[in-house]
């Protein structure tokens, strides 16, 4: 991303946050086609909502916003207090955790009521395992994640 596209962005998610009357600060970083928004504010609660809904909601405007500022897809990953590097732990430790479950009991498990990009982290940290596989089964709110022996 060019300096030019980098003001832009920069503007983009400034703008959103005034919009929203979120007071805070924000650092922006990028890899492939990610952009990072590490967002410092006194409303972490707000920002986040319910389970991380609120936090969801604004990834989704802010990605919409940047990805037609710069004319191509942006997929915008929003870190507010911490949220989503906790999240991140708890779902890796209970991917490692059902999948001990599922190779001593030889049977596939089901994990329900996963957002999207949670889905993604399990399926990413067990893409390259040997001894079990993930897929996602399921369509709209009844999605899930199935995990079971190669």
């Amino acid at each position: 991303m060019d300096k030019k596209e980098e003001k832009k962005v920069f503007k983009t998610i400034e703008d959103l946050l005034k919009a929203l009357e979120i007071e805070g600060t924000f650092e922006l970083s990028f890899d492939n086609e990610t952009l990072h928004v590490l967002l410092d504010t006194n409303d972490m609660g707000i920002v986040i909502g319910y389970h991380g809904e609120v936090l969801e909601s604004l990834q989704l405007i802010a990605s919409l916003a940047v990805s037609k500022k710069l004319g191509k897809f942006v997929r915008v990953s929003i870190e507010a207090g911490d949220y989503k590097k906790n999240r991140t732990d708890y779902l890796t430790n209970l991917a490692l955790k059902t999948k001990e479950r599922v190779l001593s009991e030889q049977r596939e498990m089901s994990l329900s009521h996963l957002k999207s990009w949670e889905r993604r982290i399990i399926h990413m940290l067990l893409v390259e395992d040997n001894e079990v596989v993930s897929e996602s089964t399921g369509v709209g709110r009844d999605r899930a994640l199935v995990i079971r022996p190669r």
